[in-house]
């Protein structure tokens, strides 16, 4: 561009500015000039925004008359570009540096867990310092709306009709609620009557601190109830009370109703007890185990009971299952933050799915986080599932699949169908109590005839194999399933109590009208 071009535009621009001031002087006639372009331009813009921009374009102008010719450019990194078996190599290794992780890494839970010196202020002394032998006749604490609910209340309604009564998932457990379900889905009066000879069982055996022991001779104070096939895991007592109370809060006693008000008491105060600053309830025998147990014991108990003293101390197990979570691939196994497995990942979404149930806060990238670490471990689209890489195992199968469904997979999802006839295929267990304890929630979930199927008969098998007599009257114990030997004789008893409590543990997913309290994804 010569010398003379340049002064050519650059008196141009100043012509143009020129322009600009005659119409701001002529404002005032121009304001009147309804539908002239002028009014439009300089009576509802400023005059001086206008100023400016007119400049900014004179500007662009001189740039672009003084940029070299954009051809020379592309020459240029044409002519400096690498090989192309070399740009491969950089897509492939960008490819694989900017594919998004389904959880935030970089998100720091610890400032959303409960100190504990808040729990504590929340729990009165009555809880804290509970003595197993007292006696509580306390009428059931109203439920008392609080702000945040309707920030974590779930999407779907937790009050729509069920059947002749109503309620959230955890509603079924109530007098009336109980004897509709078990009437409806399959159980009969042996299988309440065995639910019933267990919990006097497991009630025998609690330990003067309020807590549990796997080895169960440690907690009887009746040394004629001693009985045999104690667990070797004297050192996960988190684990050992959850367990316990869990069958307990299955069959809607609460410690603030029912006939096991100061045993249940007694257990939640050791838990509470025993919970972590960070809200943690893992522990040296029972790992990361005994946590998602607790958690789930802490979060209905809340639920069920609404009582605000177990309010701080149920959200801080849930902030913990978060920040304790694998932060790559989204799962959880024996240590906080370490890859996980598929059997621990079901205890936690377990918690998680209760919390929510509650009206308690879960974070959403803690359950992308477990959907990605599902997918890590799932074969034939989801139909099975292995314990740390995909396979096709029966145990972990159940687990997968119950948690796809919490999760919100719906009933004509292929994958999940594959998987419950494989379940179906496989049948109960005769040993393995943990693998029958999911399997049964999923075909208790699916329905039909799968279910109907697999109630008759896992549920005759329990009732046949309980204990009849003796010191062991009302407790079951099998040989050889996953951790029956160190769990010992409460572990198969809290498992087996639970399956006959399936009717109304939950109410089902798939249900018409039934709630499914999506998960915050």
């Amino acid at each position: 561009m010569t010398e003379e071009q340049k002064q050519q535009a650059m008196e141009a621009v100043a012509s143009e500015a020129a322009e600009v001031d005659d119409y701001e002087g002529e404002e005032a006639e121009d304001e009147y000039v309804v539908g002239g372009h002028r009014f439009l331009l300089f009576t509802a813009v400023p005059g001086w925004l206008v100023s400016m921009v007119v400049h900014a374009v004179g500007l662009l102008i001189l740039a672009i008359l003084t940029v070299p010719d954009p051809m020379d450019r592309v020459s240029n990194i044409i002519t400096a570009a690498p090989p192309i078996e070399d740009i491969e190599e950089i897509e492939e290794f960008e490819e694989e540096l900017l594919t998004p992780l389904d959880v935030d890494v970089t998100t720091d839970f610890s400032a959303e867990v409960v100190p504990m010196e808040m729990i504590a202020n929340m729990v009165p002394e009555d809880i804290t310092e509970v003595s197993v032998a007292a006696d509580v006749d306390a009428a059931a604490i109203a439920v008392d709306l609080v702000d945040f609910g309707a920030e974590t209340a779930p999407r779907s309604d937790l009050y729509k009709e069920i059947g002749s009564y109503s309620g959230s998932g955890l509603e079924g457990r109530s007098e009336a609620a109980r004897k509709a379900m078990v009437a409806r889905y399959g159980g009969n009066e042996q299988s309440e009557s065995a639910v019933a000879a267990a919990l006097r069982w497991i009630a025998a055996i609690q330990m003067e601190d309020g807590g549990w022991s796997f080895d169960h001779r440690l907690g009887s104070p009746n040394r004629a109830r001693l009985s045999d096939n104690p667990g070797s895991l004297a050192d996960a007592r988190n684990g050992a009370t959850a367990m316990a109370l869990l069958p307990f809060l299955g069959a809607g006693q609460t410690h603030v109703e029912g006939s096991y008000r100061k045993q249940v008491k007694g257990g939640l105060a050791f838990l509470i007890n025993n919970m972590k600053r960070d809200g943690g309830l893992h522990e040296s025998g029972g790992t990361m185990y005994s946590h998602g147990m607790s958690a789930i014991t802490l979060t209905e108990a809340y639920g069920m009971t609404k009582d605000r003293a177990l309010m701080a101390p149920a959200q801080a197990s849930l902030n913990y299952i978060a920040a304790s979570q694998d932060p790559i691939g989204g799962g959880w196994r024996y240590r906080p933050r370490q890859p996980g497995d598929t059997s621990v990942v079901g205890w936690m979404v377990m918690a998680m799915k209760s919390g929510h149930m509650s009206y308690l806060q879960v974070h959403p990238n803690t359950i992308r986080g477990t959907i990605k670490f599902l997918d890590s471990v799932q074969g034939d689209g989801g139909a099975y599932y292995g314990y740390t890489s995909p396979a096709r195992r029966p145990s972990t199968t159940s687990i997968g699949l119950l948690s796809r469904m919490y999760l919100g997979w719906n009933q004509e999802h292929e994958a999940l169908q594959r998987g419950v006839r494989f379940l179906s295929e496989t049948g109960p267990s005769k040993t393995d109590m943990y693998y029958n304890y999911y399997a049964t929630q999923v075909m208790r979930q699916f329905g039909g005839e799968y279910w109907e199927k697999w109630n008759r008969e896992m549920r005759d098998y329990l009732i046949n194999t309980q204990v009849k007599e003796g010191p062991a009257t009302g407790s079951w114990h099998f040989r050889g399933g996953h951790g029956a030997d160190r769990g010992g004789r409460l572990y198969n008893t809290s498992l087996a109590t639970m399956i006959l409590e399936v009717y109304y543990r939950y109410m089902p997913i798939y249900q018409e009208q039934a709630t499914t309290d999506d998960f915050p994804l």
